[in-house]
């Protein structure tokens, strides 16, 4: 790191990624500090807000998050896509705070806390929401860019969603489970309807025993399907060895 005054800079290795570097400059800075604040070096987020976390985190909040007012900086694609993934992720079963990106205080002990989360595949957002604690929310009123362009393009925000919904919910394994018993069953009115078929002599030589091997066969299969998912969802996050 490099000194200057009362600034310090952090030169990675290499480019990990925002979460990663976020996680770095939280650990270096945690031998000495009681609380931290991450913000964006954009401008959009008002420094003076942090007087107000302040204010929360000396009454007794562990974590305090910074959250957006409004969203009319942003573009009407830009609200509607916010929008569906705050929407998705919470019907995912993913603990986070709508229209809260990375501006956030928090506490030494939620650091340590932080810490034991040993993943690669990091998700802040997520985790610090899932932690406890006491926690509360400031609003503020982000200003639009004054300069440069954000780096984060459709496509990024897209995978960062996407880390977001694997890394915190196995609701994407679990529906193939229902989407096996929905299609067992479908199997099943389809066998009786062949049944009917070859019973009322409806069909020619050998189509009867086919169908109802195809169906019978193709609705096991997505069932036996659902069941390793369920399995392989058990797995996946015992894998993550968060702290109990």
């Amino acid at each position: 790191s490099r000194e200057l005054g009362q600034v310090r800079g952090i030169r990675l290795a290499r480019n990990s990624g925002h979460q990663k570097a976020l996680l770095a400059g939280m650990k270096r800075v945690r031998p000495e500090c009681e609380c931290v604040v991450t913000i964006d070096a954009d401008l959009q987020d008002d420094p003076i807000v942090i007087e107000e976390m302040l204010a929360h985190f000396n009454k007794g909040s562990r974590i305090v998050f910074g959250v957006r007012n409004d969203r009319k900086t942003d573009s009407l694609f830009k609200r509607s896509t916010a929008r569906f993934f705050y929407t998705l992720m919470r019907w995912m079963g993913v603990k986070i705070v709508p229209d809260h990106s990375d501006f956030r205080l928090l506490d030494a002990q939620i650091l340590d806390c932080l810490s034991e989360f040993e993943e690669r595949n990091l998700f802040l957002r997520g985790i610090i929401a899932s932690l406890g604690f006491r926690q509360s929310k400031v609003y503020y009123k982000r200003a639009k860019r004054t300069q440069g362009v954000s780096k984060y393009p459709f496509w990024r925000m897209l995978s960062f969603a996407w880390d977001g919904i694997t890394s915190f919910s196995i609701v994407p394994l679990r529906f193939i489970f229902f989407m096996g018993i929905a299609f067992l069953g479908l199997s099943m009115v389809m066998i009786l309807w062949i049944i009917g078929s070859w019973a009322a002599d409806r069909t020619v030589p050998g189509w009867a025993s086919l169908g109802v091997a195809a169906s019978l066969f193709g609705g096991c299969q997505f069932f036996a399907m659902g069941i390793l998912g369920e399995y392989l969802g058990k797995i996946y996050s015992e894998s993550k060895a968060r702290p109990r």
